[in-house]
């Protein structure tokens, strides 16, 4: 391998606007190489700041003012983000406009790698929990990046839980360790860019001029992804067949609770042109879906069902497939394996998504070669995405020949 050239950031004299929030702290909380240096980024209220200045920007703000930074292993640092959702995201169940999220990066030698923690509130997870955990967490005890099996692990063993917040190291480690091998992670694992599917794009629940609008939003897209769950269903389906003939699958997110209905459903949604119906019942009716698996004309898909890698055996018999998201699974490593496992049981896969930040959408698409279907548009629902990195081109995931995740900044001022 060649030398890796050490990254120098020069400091500037005048303090950043997140340095001067720092100070409005008491001294027992500036004082200390713990929690308490990591605590003045979520009780000064910065999330509003963090969604006017770029990731970089923050990170050199915090750097000073980060534990674990002897300088000899791993630095973590990070930070609260706000994200800012173009339309309401309405489920079956729920509605939002924001989404929870924290920002991290870890550093080593001067190259840096960068993940995130998206949080929709179903996980269970909140700034305040991340934040907890990814301040537990001793890094620097590392001083080899290339052990990611040892390091993950540690991670994945500190608390139970926190899969999102365990995500965002797992993808900064492999951001960075692509980037100390210069290559991408779809290259890394074998995959080839030119086998990646189209994405979805999603449309939330919404009165029919709204669904309008965003299927018009959406022209670009070969396939469309309809949440459902609601009184309004066939509603929504003959709202979009009003003004576009794209095949479409559905995501219930448990919406159905009748084994009948659900499957009366499926039937009357396959004549209007949707390939697949996603987490149509409650997770916990088990037998009612493996009967509506065994009846239905259309792949049945497990989300809400399948977490990690345990629930994908557990899966088989009940769904035709399952969806992989990083936020569930702790990251890029155990998504490779749900997928490994999933193909070895004649299971169709989807690579899907939170909403999310370019950083852990372009993680998610290093697999989605190797699988069936893949809905990673989260990164274009919002309208604060700090970076760029993998495209859409003409509805297909278009992976970028760049070391890591691939990811740039939209600010030029940012080094990434």
């Amino acid at each position: 391998m060649t030398n890796i050239q050490k990254k120098h950031i020069q400091s500037d004299s005048t303090p950043s606007p997140l340095e001067r929030a720092g100070e409005r702290l008491s001294p027992s909380e500036r004082v200390g190489e713990g929690l308490s240096r990591r605590n003045f980024i979520r009780t000064t209220g910065l999330t509003a700041l963090a969604g006017l200045a770029g990731a970089e920007t923050i990170f050199a703000a915090v750097k000073k003012k980060s534990s674990k930074t002897s300088g000899k292993g791993l630095i973590l640092r990070f930070i609260p983000y706000e994200l800012q959702l173009r339309h309401t995201f309405t489920l079956a169940n729920s509605s939002r406009k924001t989404t929870p999220d924290v920002l991290i990066s870890l550093e080593f030698e001067g190259v840096t790698g960068y993940g995130e923690a998206s949080m929709p509130p179903y996980l269970g997870e909140s700034i305040e929990s991340a934040t907890k955990f990814l301040g537990s967490l001793n890094l620097s005890q590392f001083n080899d990046t290339f052990q990611m099996d040892d390091i993950l692990k540690y991670v994945d063993s500190v608390m139970p839980g926190n899969c999102a917040a365990k995500a965002s190291v797992d993808i900064a480690l492999h951001d960075l360790v692509g980037k100390l091998m210069g290559q991408p992670w779809y290259k890394i694992w074998g995959f080839d860019p030119a086998d990646t599917p189209n994405t979805s794009f999603t449309i939330g629940i919404d009165t029919p001029e709204v669904v309008r609008q965003k299927v018009a939003e959406a022209t670009p897209y070969k396939i469309l992804k309809v949440k459902l769950g609601q009184k309004t269903d066939r509603e929504m389906i003959e709202t979009i067949r009003s003004v576009t003939s794209v095949p479409l699958c559905v995501d219930v997110n448990q919406g159905w609770t009748d084994k009948q209905m659900a499957l009366d459903m499926i039937h009357w949604l396959k004549e209007k042109g949707v390939v697949f119906v996603e987490q149509p019942m409650p997770k916990t009716s088990v037998d009612e879906m493996a009967w509506l698996t065994e009846h239905s004309p259309l792949p049945t898909i497990g989300d809400e069902s399948v977490q990690r890698l345990p629930d994908v055996i557990k899966a088989s018999g009940i769904y035709n497939g399952i969806n992989i998201k990083l936020m569930k699974c702790t990251g890029m490593r155990e998504a490779h394996q749900m997928l490994t496992l999933a193909r070895s049981l004649d299971m169709k896969v989807m690579i899907g998504c939170m909403t999310e930040t370019s950083c852990a959408v372009s993680a998610a698409a290093q697999l989605s070669s190797k699988c069936d279907w893949a809905d990673l548009d989260g990164n274009l629902l919002i309208s604060n995405d700090p970076y760029q990195g993998v495209q859409v081109v003409k509805g297909k995931v278009t992976l970028i020949d760049q070391p890591g995740m691939g990811l740039s900044a939209l600010d030029p001022k940012w080094k990434i």
